[in-house]
């Protein structure tokens, strides 16, 4: 009982990052982590440097084998994870076991990446697909960037506020 509290504890109260290192994620430096979304073999999983892992991303590294247990007691099997420096996973994206995601990936908001991803590439949909690269991405971006990184927020809402809407993307 007291160790089911204190499990609940952990989960509920601890930072995203310091769950996962508790549970076994191993974790470069200068990540910014807000999962904590990992399955029962979080030592399968690595996280390179300068890594952004979004809100609500699912790890898995086991299939889906349960149901099959009944007539095959001993069936099961695992893939690690790994994930690049300097890539981005977007909010409730899902990374299937055996995946390796490259440096400099860019994987869109709720995908679901079931193969390796090569580096430098954006991915995004289910299954995750290849939509682009990261370079030409910045490069684009770069052109149009607003400089508010390190402004306090009643800064950046006045910075922001005063641009034409011109400076802001349109889709």
């Amino acid at each position: 009982m007291i160790r089911r509290i204190f499990n609940f504890y952990k989960k509920t109260f601890w930072s995203p990052e310091k769950y996962a290192r508790h549970v076994g994620v191993t974790i470069g430096t200068g990540c910014l982590i807000s999962t904590k979304k990992f399955s029962s073999e979080a030592y399968l999983i690595s996280i390179g440097d300068h890594c952004r892992i979004a809100k609500d991303v699912s790890f898995y590294t086991h299939g889906g084998l349960w149901s099959q247990r009944k007539k095959h007691q001993k069936l099961d099997y695992f893939g690690k994870i790994e994930i690049g420096n300097y890539t981005y996973i977007g909010a409730d994206s899902k990374i299937m076991a055996g995946v390796k995601i490259g440096d400099d990936v860019i994987v869109g908001a709720g995908s679901v990446v079931t193969k390796t991803v090569e580096a430098g590439l954006i991915v995004a949909g289910n299954p995750a697909k290849i939509v682009g690269e990261t370079k030409t991405f910045v490069d684009k971006i770069q052109k149009i960037s607003l400089p508010t990184y390190g402004m306090d927020f009643k800064e950046k809402k006045n910075f922001l506020l005063s641009m034409e809407d011109s400076k802001f993307i349109q889709k």
